[in-house]
Parts: C-alpha cells; sequence; structure tokens
C-alpha cells in the first residue's frame, strides 16, 4: 500500500475542531469503496483510543478518513453533519468540487452513518459551514496537490506548472491531460495531511460563491426522497407507545384489556414503558386504544404562574441550567445611572414554543443478533448511538445509526428518544419495527425552546449616549446574551431556574430570539425616550462596522424613515450579531384598527455572514427563518396545566400559514475577506424585536411578551 507525502510529523497536525474524530478503518473503507485516493487526518493516539482501538503505528491503521477517489472518477466525501433541509448537502459539495477542481456531479457526500462517517458533535450551533465546510475544503485541497504530484511523477515533470481543473490534471506547456480517475485506478494509495494546504481564496471562487440546485432536489420535489417514516423492511412491524397523563407521572397500574389477543401483537412492558408492536399500523392504534393505565402525578406549576417561578427558582449548582452560567461586567452600573440624565426599566417575556417539525420524531430499529441499526432522523447520530448502546448495554461497534435526509428539526431532534423506543420493541418482537410519533406526541413529549423572563435597566446621556446597561435573563438561556453596543458601564447576568416546569432544549438560535427581542425592543424604548430616530439611536451607540453595514444596508433597501407611521402602518427595526454572522431587519406591519389583527406585510433583511457559498440558498435560509420566526413573534406559544400540553395539535397551536407571509427582501453582504461562518440562526433573531417596535410605531402600544399578538391587539377608541 503506498503512501503519499508522509512527514515524520504526521501525527502533529490536527485542527482543533477534529479532536474527538471517530476513525474509520482504512481497510475496511477501501473494501467499501474500492481501490482509489483516500485523503483524511492521522489519529492520534488519544483519538484511536477514544474509539476504543489505540494504534501507535508511524501510519495508523486508524484514519479519520474524509474524502475518496474512485477510479472512476466518482468522488466520496465523509462527513458525520446530517441534512435537516437546510441543504448543506449542496454547499458542503460546492466546497469540496471548488477546491478539488472536480465537477459538482462526480461528488457524492455520505453523511449521518455512525459506520461510515468520522465522529462529529452533532448538526446544530451553525457550525457546519465555518467548521465542515473548511476542514472538507482543506482536504479537497490536499487531495488536489496529491492528484498534482502524483501527474507530476507520471511526466517527470514540475508539478507547480501543472493545473487542475473539471476533473483533470494538465500540462498547459505540452498538453498533456489525465483524469482523476485515471491516476487513481487500480491503487491503493493515503495522503496524510500534515500541514494545511493553500485554500482557493473566495474572491477565486468559480463553484463555490455562485447558486446551484439542490441536489437530489428532484427526488424531493416529486416524493421519491425517502423519509425514516416512509422507510419499509420486509417483516417489519409497526410501534406505539403507551405515554403518561401527565408529565413526571409513574405507572401505578395496567391492563392489557384485551389488546394482548388481538392477532399479530406484541405488548411489551419494561418498567414505567409500554407499547405495542403489530404487524399492521391499525392493529397497533387498537391495541393501544384497548389497554388501560393509571398513573400518579405530582401537583405541577402552571402556565399562569411560570414568569414568577422561573425567577425566584434559580438553580443552586454552578454546572446546571440550560446553557451554563453567563455573568460578565465591566465599568460601574451605579455610576453609569448616576451620570444618566434619562434611565429606564422593563421586563420582557417570552413564552414556551414548539419546535413544530413537518416530519415528527421517526425510527425503524433492526436487530440482527446482538447488532443493532437504526434509521432515525437526529441531529446527533453518535449522541444517538451512545444512547442505544447505553440503554440496551451494549459496545459501540454493536451499534449502527444513520440519519436519512430529514424533514427538519430547528434544535429539536438533538436526542435519541424515539431511536430507544423503536429498538426495545423491536427486541422484544424479534423483527425490526418502526416507530412514527403523532403530532399530539411530538408536542408535549418532546423538549421545548425554554421560556424566559428578561429585566433590562439602563441609562442614556443627554445626547442618547448609552451609559448603563444592566440585562437579566431568567432561564431561556445565555446566547447572544451580550450587547453589541458600546457601553462603559455594563453587568450582564444568565440565572439558570431549578427544574423549569416542561422539559426544554435547543431551538433555532437558541436564546438569541428572546435576548434579541428583549435588547433590540429596549433600544428602542431608549430612542423613543431620547426623541430620537430608532435607526440613528443604534448607529450612536455602534463600533461594530459590520454591524453597522447590516443596519444601514436594510434601512436603505426598507425605504427607512421615507414613509411616516399612522395608526394603520407601523415601520420597526432591530439586529445584531451572532454565530460570528450579523442581521437586521426592517419590518413593516398592517394593524387593522376595528380588529386589532397584525399582518406584517414586509421584511426587508440584511445579512452578513462572510463570503457567501450559495447565494440561493442562503436567501431561502433566511426567507424560511424569517416565516417561521413570525410564528413565535406573533402568536406561537405552548399552553400548558398541571403538567398536561393544552395544544398539542396544529388545529390548536397556530404556526404560520401562507397568508401570513410577507414581501421578502434579502440583502446578502458577500464579505470575500472575512473567514465563512453559519447562516442557520442568526437570521431568525432580528424579525421579534423588529415586528414589536413597528407595533410601538403604528399604535404606541409597547408589547414585552412573546406572543405579541395571539388573538389581535386591544385598541382603544
Amino acid at each position: 500500500m503506498k503512501k503519499l507525502a508522509l512527514a515524520p510529523d504526521a501525527e502533529q497536525h490536527l485542527v482543533e475542531p477534529l479532536r474527538h474524530i471517530f476513525c474509520v478503518n482504512r481497510r475496511e473503507l477501501f473494501k467499501l469503496l474500492g481501490a482509489g485516493l483516500v485523503v483524511g487526518f492521522c489519529a492520534r493516539t488519544v483519538l484511536a483510543q477514544e474509539s476504543g482501538r489505540a494504534q501507535e503505528h508511524e501510519v495508523p491503521d486508524e484514519l479519520a478518513s474524509w474524502l475518496h477517489i474512485g477510479g472512476d472518477g466518482k468522488i466520496t466525501v465523509f462527513t458525520g453533519k446530517v441534512e435537516m433541509g437546510q441543504n448543506i448537502r449542496t454547499s458542503l459539495t460546492q466546497q469540496v468540487a471548488e477546491e478539488l477542481r472536480a465537477p459538482v456531479n462526480s461528488i457524492m457526500l455520505v453523511m449521518g452513518d455512525t459506520d461510515q462517517v468520522p465522529f462529529d458533535m452533532g448538526t446544530f450551533g451553525s457550525r457546519t459551514t465555518p467548521q465542515m465546510g473548511t476542514e472538507l475544503r482543506t482536504v479537497a485541497s490536499a487531495a488536489r496537490e496529491a492528484l498534482i504530484e502524483m501527474a507530476a511523477q507520471r511526466w517527470n515533470a514540475d508539478a507547480r506548472k501543472l493545473t487542475a481543473q473539471n476533473g483533470a490534471i494538465t500540462n498547459p506547456q505540452t498538453g498533456q491531460s489525465v483524469a482523476y480517475g485515471e491516476l487513481t485506478r487500480g491503487q491503493k494509495l493515503t495522503k496524510i495531511i500534515t500541514s494545511d494546504p493553500a485554500l482557493i481564496p473566495p474572491a477565486q471562487w468559480q463553484i463555490a460563491g455562485s447558486p446551484m440546485p439542490k441536489v437530489d432536489g428532484r427526488a424531493f420535489v416529486t416524493g421519491q426522497h425517502k423519509y425514516t417514516s416512509d422507510m419499509q423492511l420486509p417483516g417489519m412491524m409497526y410501534g406505539k407507545v403507551l405515554r403518561p397523563s401527565a408529565f413526571n407521572s409513574a405507572l401505578a397500574s395496567f391492563s392489557a384489556n384485551g389488546a394482548d389477543k388481538l392477532p399479530g401483537v406484541k405488548i411489551v412492558r419494561d418498567g414505567d414503558f409500554i407499547g405495542v408492536a403489530a404487524n399492521e399500523l391499525a392493529s397497533a392504534q387498537q391495541a393501544l386504544s384497548l389497554m388501560q393505565a393509571q398513573w400518579n402525578s405530582p401537583q405541577q406549576i402552571s402556565e399562569a404562574e411560570l414568569f414568577p417561578y422561573l425567577k425566584d427558582h434559580p438553580e443552586q449548582e454552578e454546572s446546571r441550567g440550560f446553557g451554563g452560567r453567563s455573568n460578565h461586567e465591566s465599568g460601574s452600573i451605579a455610576d453609569g445611572m448616576k451620570a444618566a440624565a434619562k434611565t429606564l426599566a422593563q421586563t420582557y417575556t417570552v413564552a414556551y414554543i414548539q419546535h413544530a417539525p413537518l416530519e415528527p420524531r421517526a425510527a425503524v430499529a433492526k436487530w440482527n443478533g446482538t447488532k443493532l441499526t437504526v434509521w432515525t432522523g437526529t441531529q446527533r447520530p453518535f449522541a444517538a448511538k451512545e444512547q442505544l448502546a447505553e440503554a440496551f448495554h451494549l459496545q459501540p461497534d454493536q451499534v449502527r445509526v444513520m440519519v436519512p435526509d430529514t424533514g427538519s428539526a430547528y434544535g429539536g431532534k438533538h436526542t435519541g428518544e424515539c431511536a430507544v423506543e423503536a429498538a426495545r420493541l423491536a427486541k422484544a418482537a424479534g423483527k425490526p419495527v418502526k416507530l412514527v410519533w403523532t403530532r399530539e406526541e411530538e408536542f408535549t413529549w418532546a423538549y421545548f425552546r425554554p421560556a424566559g423572563i428578561i429585566e433590562v435597566k439602563s441609562g442614556i446621556a443627554a445626547d442618547g449616549t448609552l451609559l448603563a446597561w444592566e440585562f437579566h435573563n431568567y432561564n431561556s438561556g445565555p446566547a447572544a446574551i451580550d450587547t453589541p453596543y458600546h457601553v462603559a458601564n455594563k453587568k450582564i447576568e444568565f440565572h439558570p431556574t431549578e427544574n423549569p416546569p416542561l422539559r426544554q432544549g435547543s431551538y433555532r438560535g437558541l436564546a438569541a430570539t428572546a435576548n434579541f427581542f428583549s435588547r433590540e425592543s429596549h433600544m428602542d424604548e431608549l430612542a423613543h425616550l431620547a426623541g430620537m430616530d430608532p435607526l440613528q439611536f443604534r448607529l450612536k451607540n455602534l463600533n461594530d462596522e459590520r454591524l453597522r453595514a447590516v443596519f444601514e444596508t436594510a434601512a436603505q433597501k426598507f425605504g427607512w424613515g421615507k414613509q411616516a407611521a399612522s395608526r394603520e402602518r407601523g415601520f420597526g427595526i432591530g439586529g445584531g450579531l451572532e454565530k460570528g454572522s450579523y442581521v437586521a431587519a426592517c419590518a413593516e406591519v398592517a394593524v387593522d384598527p376595528q380588529s386589532g389583527q397584525v399582518h406584517v406585510a414586509r421584511m426587508v433583511q440584511a445579512f452578513d455572514c462572510g463570503p457567501v457559498v450559495n447565494p440561493d440558498g442562503l436567501r431561502n435560509q433566511i426567507a424560511g427563518a424569517i416565516v417561521q420566526g413570525l410564528g413565535g413573534a406573533l402568536f406561537e406559544a405552548i399552553h400548558f396545566q398541571n403538567g398536561k400540553v393544552l395544544n398539542p395539535h396544529f388545529r390548536d397551536y397556530r404556526v404560520p400559514r401562507f397568508r401570513d407571509r410577507p414581501k421578502i427582501d434579502v440583502e446578502l453582504i458577500d464579505r470575500k475577506d472575512v473567514p465563512p461562518m453559519g447562516a442557520g440562526e442568526t437570521p431568525i433573531m432580528a424579525l421579534a424585536p423588529a415586528v414589536a417596535n413597528a407595533i410601538f410605531s403604528a399604535t404606541g402600544q409597547r408589547l414585552r411578551s412573546l406572543p405579541l399578538a395571539p388573538q389581535g391587539l386591544h385598541l382603544s377608541g
């Protein structure tokens, strides 16, 4: 087996984000894909130990493999990231094609298959483009250099004078050309990346940076794509789970009540877990309806008591609390408030909301002896693998998780409970089992975006200069909690709540939606207090040039200040930065003075995430975030009482409809001089404050709670 460019320090170079790579066995990779060129990162001993297979060879048998070029010219790329509708399969393909100088249609991504891909923490935090995109670009660039070197050796030529383009190496001086597949055919070659190869600057991009249709897009729009909930396996059974009557319940008694007598039905009981597997879905549903259970449920906090509870029950342990603790202070709040010409103190709240993915949780589980394979829609396939291994006392190599391209998640599918339930049913039934949660189960037993209460105190000078800023977030989280505005005296704290009443977890943007809403609403209130235009007040207190640029771009495109507000029409603005990206939004709202109904008529959003990989894909991401954000801004809220969700269906839980969609204008600021950042989350953050500020512009009503107008506004006169 040949080794290419293997330096003595091969095991010394590993970029920080790759420290937890799951190592794919190199020989198994060649067995799977055939001969060719494998380019990847060398697995240090510590990495091999983490996967349970320590090696200390000069050329390790354990290789964190990323890219394979076969003799037929096909390029296979391996990543632990998963496709949830954000179109990263396309943007990652573009970045590999760019650095490798290969046709897009020659590249295939293998994603989210724990038996084939390197370990990945998960698809979240807007990290795919800045982290995985950069890593795959690095690997593709190294592959390009390796191919050039191979061609140079074949022709006895100077590698520096050869070029790579369209899947082939060419010698411009002689006219010789050889395709990548021809170079790798019949060989088993590996290249270990030992230094950072030169990446193509964004200003020179030919494939990345341009619009590209969604990879496999036709399969999605024609219904050919198979989601987890579409899967069929030979002999497969259908599962259902008997759920408690309320959260935090314990099973007191259970009767199958004849369900176990139904043909083709298997009742599964394991402690408080009760489920059924049946040959037909209708039989599983019938069995579930027959079963009777009594549950003991404690008295629990209800919605009416929520916000006082969140503030009055702080988490005592420093390491606990959603998002961890945050506490930073500079200057003196007391001095700043004393020097202020005007001060302001307000409280803002955000409700629990559901992720409401189009595809609810689903899993298909299959046992083959002690080997467990599960197909499921999860943002964290390796975490689901660990959860399954722990639940069934298996070794990691006994569990395989595969993630088909999934019908959205929005931060709501970090956990693998549906996979564990399906595997439990399949183990008892002795056959593969498919379990698809109902909408009611998704709305009840999945976790929610945390509710929160935010208190802000501030002071300004007579000319509108921000002098003091004190910000306390209770429960919803620390994401984007700091202010981007220049202020000498500030105190910012996140206070986790002990035992919040509902299960809570990640949501698109985490707590940034709550913190943006509170901060940008308060900035608008300060502008009104100072008698200044809201845009000019923000710009006066901003030193960050990129944030200034998105505010100014959005305002210019919107025509800020060119139209006066009326009781039927209002205009608002909001913005900030998070995850390395910058956003500003201007909203125009229409208010019906008779009914009080609010409609967002127009949204203009400027966005800067560095160099743009796929302009069309990015615009779609931003437009989607705006539409989703309308729900949380105007009407989405989980209602609950004593451990029970009261609106667990779409008929009761209002999400944006086609009629709610505003006219959307997206302005991209394409910066080629900075590293690329993610765009999955930040575009949702500026909408709610912009809408709230626009409602104030029209009506004079300052709304400080999300959702703003679930039943419309109460207008006097």
